[in-house]
């Protein structure tokens, strides 16, 4: 048998070949070195926890800071357990901002519900969580973000079913959205999903589109009636009062009035039996006491007056006076 000969074994590798070899086996072999080292090391930020797993199974938390993990064998998954998330329900916000955007087609599903009494109510809420078990939140439930969406919906139907439509519009706004707070953090804590419900916040609640109008008519006519009503009691508490209190005033006026009337006049009683009294006692000099008193107040009133006697003779003109204006009266003559 014939030997076949190897056209390559006579072949030799020139040295310089042979060195860049080696050359690129150091820096391969450094290269991996490199990048083992910086897999090994990570960050994690101050309202994060890493969940460190080696070969799929949890191992330990790790804490805010520059921490260590094998290479290649440990794996990392970062949880904000310290950041305030949030689900939209019937909206999505587009941009954030001054001037937010918002964008509701597409999920008028999520919104549409049935309320109470067989009427339809389009329902937009958002609900604001923490994680406050990374462990539970990462192994206990296989998707939470879907799961948490889920049972929004569910505890947000179940409530709002349960209620009248008006109610849900207008005054059952701040019951229902805690009830539905209560509902969900129960089922969060019964699936031990990790997660604490922190707030439900009903963004807006208006009828369907195509009753949107009427309905709007409907409620303006109820806060008209409403403003009537308020008008007509702020009118009655204004008035009736006031009223009340003229009438207490003329009331107590007139009895104030009957008093010093019938005290006035038990006085000039008591003072006449007085007066009297002591005319019986002395007629005559009664008579004259009441008669001088009577002038002396007179006198002061009547101006500039002369008496004179009624039997006296021709008297002359004293002092130009006129005797039109003299009044003849005589002390005597009663």
């Amino acid at each position: 048998m014939s030997e076949i000969n190897n056209p390559f074994e006579e072949f030799e590798i020139p040295p310089q070949i042979k060195s860049l070899l080696g050359n690129i086996k150091i820096i391969v072999f450094g290269v991996v070195v490199i990048a083992m080292l910086f897999s090994a090391f990570y960050t994690v930020d101050p309202e994060e926890v890493g969940i460190v797993q080696r070969f799929g199974e949890y191992t330990r938390t790790a804490e805010s800071g520059l921490n260590f993990k094998v290479p290649f064998v440990e794996k990392v998954r970062i949880v904000p357990v310290e950041r305030q998330l949030k689900q939209e329900f019937g909206y999505r916000t587009v941009s954030a901002g001054v001037q937010s955007q918002y964008q509701k087609r597409g999920y008028e599903i999520e919104s549409l519900m049935l309320t109470g009494d067989l009427n339809l109510g389009d329902v937009e809420w958002v609900v604001q969580y923490r994680i406050s078990d990374p462990y539970d939140y990462l192994f206990k439930v296989r998707n939470p973000e879907k799961t948490l969406r889920d049972m929004s919906e569910a505890a947000m139907r179940e409530v709002v079913g349960n209620r009248t439509v008006n109610e849900v519009l207008t005054t059952g706004r701040a019951s229902v959205a805690a009830r539905v707070q209560e509902i969900l953090q129960e089922l969060n804590i019964e699936y031990e999903t990790g997660v604490r419900i922190e707030q439900v916040v009903l963004q807006d609640i208006n009828p369907p589109e195509p009753v949107k109008r009427s309905f709007n008519a409907v409620n303006e006519a109820q806060q008209q009636r409403e403003t009537l009503i308020n008008q007509a009691e702020s009118d009655y508490n204004s008035v009736i009062p006031r009223a009340r209190g003229e009438a207490l005033q003329t009331i107590q006026q007139a009895e104030g009035y009957s008093t010093n009337r019938t005290n006035t006049a038990l006085g000039e009683v008591a003072a006449f039996n007085e007066l009297h009294r002591e005319y019986l006692l002395a007629p005559q000099i009664t008579k004259q006491r009441i008669y001088y008193e009577t002038i002396q107040d007179l006198l002061p009133k009547i101006g500039n007056k002369v008496i004179i006697d009624q039997d006296g003779g021709n008297v002359l003109p004293l002092l130009q006076m006129q005797m039109d204006g003299v009044k003849i009266t005589n002390p005597d003559n009663e």
